[in-house]
């Protein structure tokens, strides 16, 4: 009996707390000839990729902060971001892949992530490049570089949230401008 409850105990994954990643809310700012954006799957490095909130540490380090952990699979919620900013931002529909309709979507977005981390000095960083191509030819398609930093407010890992989903906004607003 005893030797049950210790491994049910072993097996049981630590209560650590689990961060919602959002995208802050945004205004309009584009009107799009295209009506549908499918928005594929977000690369992201691998340190980003794992499921722990990481921020540098002394040294330059990537250490994540103990007992805090993404609420969703970091690559997958960061998608679901900025889908929702580009509905609020541009009025277009925009999902992610795989796109739930019959007819293609106007456009569709895939964004690699180089670095994604709070610096030691208090900035929140998120550097990429986003390109944007029309399996139709509706719009026209390019590739953009991005490089947001945002100031992070206080310390730990829901402040460092909080940073991801202002940077998340910013990039939303960044390729609705350029659609």
């Amino acid at each position: 009996m005893i030797l049950t409850v210790a491994l049910a105990t072993a097996c049981t994954p630590a209560n650590d707390a689990r961060y919602l990643i959002s995208s802050a809310p945004g205004e309009k700012v584009a009107n799009l000839r295209s009506r549908t954006i499918e928005v594929r799957l977000v690369s992201l490095p691998s340190y980003a990729a794992a499921s722990d909130i990481v921020a540098e540490g002394e040294g330059g380090a990537l250490l994540a902060f103990g007992g805090a952990q993404w609420a969703d699979d970091p690559a997958r919620g960061m998608t679901a971001a900025l889908a929702r900013g580009l509905n609020e931002r541009t009025g277009a529909s925009a999902a992610i892949e795989p796109w739930p309709l019959n007819t293609g979507p106007d456009a569709r977005l895939d964004v690699r992530v180089d670095q994604v981390y709070a610096h030691a000095d208090g900035i929140f960083e998120l550097t990429g490049q986003f390109a944007v191509s029309s399996p139709e030819g509706t719009v026209r398609e390019f590739v953009r570089r991005f490089g947001i930093r945002k100031p992070v407010n206080g310390t730990g890992p829901s402040a460092t949230a909080e940073a991801l989903a202002r940077a998340l906004a910013e990039l939303a607003r960044q390729v609705s401008l350029s659609m």
